[in-house]
């Protein structure tokens, strides 16, 4: 049997992480989480991810410093960054950076797992793989 899908959070609130975590578990995702972005670079080179969330204000290491190096690394991962500071200078320079889509605190369960699955999709419709959030996939048909 394959694996579930992974998520990795890095956040530096326990609250939030805490939020977050039961929000995806419940719906068969595998997640973990760190508080800083150096934390979640270090993991993420020991371990494969299949999407971050990254808050944009982090400890050590700003959300898009961490985002440009996940994107030069991890170029398949599907990377969302959430913050509490929405601008639109910080939106362009997310998805210039990489980003593959960006949400602002307090983000509803709803609107989390909406854009989660679109962008699980997008990258199973380019993958030409239907990846299933417990792990199970199928070819695709061209």
């Amino acid at each position: 049997m394959s694996e579930k899908t992974r998520i990795i959070i890095m956040e530096d609130d326990e609250a939030i992480i805490k939020s977050l975590k039961k929000i995806l578990t419940s719906k068969g995702y595998e997640v973990e989480a760190v508080t800083n972005g150096e934390e979640g670079i270090r993991r993420c080179g020991l371990r494969r991810f299949d999407l971050a969330l990254l808050d944009i204000r982090l400890p050590k290491m700003n959300g898009t410093e961490v985002l440009e190096v996940l994107h030069r690394k991890f170029p398949e991962m599907i990377k969302i960054m959430i913050t509490g500071y929405p601008s639109l200078e910080n939106a362009v320079a997310s998805l210039k950076r990489g980003a593959d889509a960006y949400l602002m605190k307090p983000v509803s369960p709803y609107s989390l797992l909406k854009v989660i699955d679109e962008k699980i999709k997008e990258r199973s419709r380019r993958s030409g793989h239907d990846v299933r959030r417990d792990g199970s996939s199928s070819v695709n048909e061209p």
